[in-house]
């Protein structure tokens, strides 16, 4: 169930339960829950934390929410906080949450309804979240129904992206990722749409996307969506990685390996996500959204261990592991970006174990070739509260990509540094295009309920894209 959020000054009459934040010390900010209660039972106001303070003669019913020290509040912050309070009104039909005067109205909406989000859809009985509505009581206007509006918009993209992520294979294939785009265009309006089928896509000389899908008897699909607003300040490209099962192909993975292939497109449904909101946020930039799709399956005419392909922009690449397939199709579709003449790139893909072992599964690694777009891309992150972190691009680590019968290969020597290796072959296909790669095998996914975090796809990369599009610079 989708929440209602309604923006208000004044709490009505008719209110039943009230979300109160209460600061570390239960420093009450509204002055309306009951330190006594609270204290008693040793309610602490750590972020997160809640406690519901029983209502006295049939009034309010409040509930306590922590929000840490006062001067420690940052978006994030707020975020946790809606969250914390959409799971302590779980089952309510409507609700309130008294919003402290400078305190972020849209982070509040983002928080809340990402963690009330569930995947239901093979579930006869589901714990869905029941809360209909929840009136956000706050001091800020205009500025405070706008910013209302502008979190449940993003936060109902990231859950677009995250049904597309918790989707099953069988039934999310690249067609049906393309159907999607085509869905968004429809709704949204403001977009282009182009498809490449596979006979599209080999006469495009795509031969990355080509060899990773020669083993599926389910055909790839090249999208393109484009937002091309009047009076753009520049054109970033974003390229989303959109293998919709990766089985390793011939170099194939064990069973459990492959249980949760089918996250393996996180990086194109962000990118399609993200795009779904772009006419109604009105960035100033032309956007172009690329999304190679394809499954990766060891069939008879999959390509095999030595195989050559020639990718778009001309490269040969000698494939020694199949299962680092993601980094073809992403060639291609960086290469189209350069051909587009944009002036920035952003790569988002669920690439490499590596980069999970080296940052955990809660933070995406960056990497690119233009300092200051990486900035631009980390400064998003950061007011998305979308963890990253940098990594390097060696160029004493270029040598390990050489091949010795193609202009590369598809995996480095030996098994360390594999996030860098990934990065410093992607980067042969961008040019002198400032370009940056999110790497995000590790927050894709998430194996547990944590604060809007929800099991399964996480939709991470979506609120990212947007920010750094809003506040894009040309470079």
């Amino acid at each position: 169930m989708t929440i209602t959020f309604i923006p208000a000054d004044r709490l009505p009459d008719d209110a039943g339960i009230v979300g109160v934040p209460v600061f570390a010390g239960r420093v009450v900010p509204s002055g309306m829950a009951d330190v006594e209660y609270l204290n008693q039972r040793g309610f602490e106001g750590i972020v997160g934390e809640t406690m519901i303070v029983p209502s006295s003669g049939g009034g309010l019913t409040l509930v306590a929410v922590g929000a840490g020290k006062p001067e420690e509040v940052t978006a994030d912050v707020v975020r946790r906080a809606g969250a914390a309070f959409v799971k302590a009104v779980w089952n309510e039909a409507r609700a309130a949450f008294a919003l402290p005067s400078g305190w972020d109205a849209q982070a509040l909406t983002e928080g809340a309804a990402m963690a009330s989000y569930r995947y239901t859809r093979y579930k006869a009985h589901s714990k869905a979240c029941r809360l209909e509505s929840l009136l956000v009581l706050s001091d800020g206007g205009p500025d405070a129904v706008a910013a209302i509006e502008r979190g449940a918009r993003l936060a109902g993209a990231v859950a677009l992206a995250r049904d597309l992520i918790n989707e099953p294979a069988a039934d999310l294939t690249p067609q049906r990722l393309a159907d999607v785009a085509a869905e968004i265009v429809e709704r949204e309006g403001s977009l282009r749409l182009t498809v490449l089928d596979e006979a599209a896509i080999a006469a495009e000389r795509l031969g990355g996307l080509l060899g990773v899908a020669a083993g599926s008897t389910v055909p790839p699909r090249l999208i393109e969506l484009v937002y091309d607003p009047p009076g753009a300040r520049g054109t970033v490209a974003l390229v989303g990685k959109g293998i919709t099962f990766d089985s390793g192909g011939l170099s194939i993975k064990p069973a459990d390996g492959m249980e949760t292939m089918k996250t393996d497109m996180s990086g194109a449904a962000a990118v399609l996500a993200a795009m779904s909101t772009l006419p109604a946020f009105a960035p100033p930039v032309k956007v172009i959204g690329i999304v190679p799709a394809s499954e990766n399956m060891p069939g008879g005419s999959a390509t095999k261990p030595g195989d050559v392909l020639r990718i778009r922009n001309g490269k040969t690449v000698e494939v020694l592991n199949t299962d680092a397939e993601g980094r073809l199709v992403l060639a291609d579709g960086l290469s189209l970006a350069v051909e587009a003449g944009v002036d920035a790139i952003l790569d988002l893909a669920t690439l490499t174990g590596a980069c999970k072992i080296a940052l955990g599964a809660r933070i995406a690694g960056l990497m690119g070739n233009h300092d200051g777009w990486q900035a631009q891309v980390r400064a998003a992150a950061d007011r998305a509260g979308e963890p990253v972190w940098p990594l390097p691009l060696p160029d004493e680590y270029r040598k390990q990509i050489d091949s010795d019968i193609a202009d590369l290969k598809n995996i480095g020597a030996g098994r360390w540094g594999g996030a860098l290796t990934a990065g410093l072959f992607l980067r042969e296909f961008v040019g002198d295009v400032p370009w940056a790669h999110l790497d995000i095998a590790g927050p894709a996914r998430s194996e547990d309920d944590d604060g809007y975090t929800t099991k399964g796809g996480t939709g991470f990369g979506v609120r990212t894209i947007v920010e750094a599009l809003m506040a894009f610079e040309p470079l």
